[in-house]
C-alpha cells in the first residue's frame, strides 16, 4: 500500500500544473486570498463530465493553511463552438477551522469478506460542513399496511450543505485516493484537536449530527452517483 504521506505547501504549484487546469491563475488566487499564510496540507481534485458532444472540467482545491481551511473551485465554460472564447470561474471561500463542525469520511472497499489491513479503499467521500445551513429532504410518510390509505403526513431528513468530494480508485487513481484520506486525517486533526482545545470547541459549537450528501456550495453540485 502506497504511504499515505500528504502533499505540502512547497508542492502545491506542482500538484497544481499535474492537474493541468489553469494552474498559474489558480495559484495566483490562492497566494490572494491566504494573504501572506503558509499553505500546509492540501488536496487538488480535478473532475471531468462528459454532456453529449460537450467536455466539461472542474478543479476543487482545499488548503490548511494555519488557522484556516481555504476552498476555491474553478469552473470553464466555452462560449462559442469553436471552442475559441473560454471563460473560467474561481470561487474561494476562506474558513475559519475553528468553524468546522464535521468532517464526515465514507470508505467503500471491494470483497470486505477478505479484508486485510491495509487494503486498498476503492472510492472515498470526504465531506466538510461549517456553515450550518439546512437542507430538508421531505417525502410522504408510508404505512406498513397496503390496505391503509390515511394520511400519514411527511417524514425526511435535515442534512448540513458545505462541500462533498467523492474520488475513486477506478477514475482517480489510488494515488488520488490516497490523497483524499490523508487529507481528511489532517483537517480531523486541525479542526478537531486533542485534549483541552475539544473540550472548549465542545462548549462554543454543540455537535450536530450530518446524514445523507453535503454539497458544494459554488453552483455544481461535486457529487457524483
Amino acid at each position: 500500500m502506497t504511504p499515505l504521506s500528504s502533499a505540502k505547501g512547497r508542492d502545491l504549484q506542482a500538484d497544481l500544473n499535474r492537474a493541468g487546469f489553469y494552474p498559474k491563475m489558480v495559484s495566483d488566487i490562492i497566494d490572494e486570498v491566504l494573504d501572506g499564510r503558509e499553505p500546509g496540507d492540501h488536496l487538488v481534485h480535478l473532475e471531468t463530465h462528459f454532456d453529449h458532444n460537450e467536455v466539461h472540467r472542474h478543479i476543487t482545491v482545499l488548503v490548511l493553511a494555519q488557522d484556516v481551511l481555504l476552498v476555491a473551485h474553478v469552473d470553464d465554460q466555452e462560449l462559442d463552438d469553436n471552442g475559441k472564447e473560454v471563460m473560467a470561474q474561481i470561487s474561494t471561500e476562506l474558513v475559519q477551522l475553528a468553524k468546522v463542525t464535521t468532517v464526515a469520511t465514507s470508505y467503500v472497499y471491494h470483497q470486505p469478506q477478505n479484508y486485510r489491513t491495509g487494503d486498498t479503499v476503492k472510492e472515498l467521500t470526504l465531506g466538510i460542513a461549517w456553515a450550518g445551513a439546512q437542507r430538508i429532504d421531505l417525502a410522504p410518510a408510508g404505512c406498513p399496511d397496503p390496505a391503509c390509505d390515511a394520511d400519514h403526513g411527511y417524514t425526511g431528513t435535515s442534512q448540513q450543505e458545505d462541500l462533498v468530494l467523492r474520488v475513486s480508485a477506478e477514475a482517480d487513481g489510488v494515488a488520488a485516493v490516497n490523497a483524499a484520506r490523508t487529507f481528511a486525517k489532517a483537517i480531523r486533526r486541525a479542526s478537531a484537536p486533542r485534549g483541552n482545545a475539544v473540550e472548549a470547541k465542545t462548549q462554543q459549537a454543540p455537535a450536530t449530527e450530518v446524514r445523507g450528501r453535503v454539497a458544494s456550495r459554488f453552483g455544481r453540485n461535486t457529487h457524483q452517483g
